[in-house]
C-alpha cells in the first residue's frame, strides 16, 4: 500500500469514529501489544529454563557413576 493509500484510510478512520474515541482505542491497542511482547518473552525465558534444567540432568552426567569410575581405574592400570 502506497502512502495515498494509507492517508484515505486513516481520513476515513477519523470520521468514523472522531477523535474522541480514537485516542482510547489505540491506547487499548498499545496496552495490548505490550502485554502480547511481555507474554512471549516470558514465555522464551520459561522454555530456556526448561532446556537448561534438562541439560543438567542429562543421563551423561549420570554415566560417570563411582562403579564406572572405578571400571575406568582398573582398565588403566598397567597389569604385572
Amino acid at each position: 500500500m502506497g502512502m495515498r493509500e494509507l492517508l484515505v484510510i486513516l481520513v476515513i478512520v477519523l470520521v468514523v469514529f472522531g477523535t474522541k474515541k480514537i485516542r482510547p482505542i489505540l491506547s487499548d491497542l498499545g496496552a495490548g501489544v505490550r502485554d502480547f511482547k511481555k507474554a512471549m518473552s516470558e514465555g522464551e525465558q520459561e522454555e530456556e529454563d526448561k532446556r537448561l534444567k534438562a541439560l543438567a540432568n542429562s543421563p551423561r552426567d549420570a554415566d560417570f557413576s563411582a562403579d564406572k569410575k572405578a571400571e575406568a581405574k582398573s582398565e588403566q592400570k598397567p597389569s604385572a
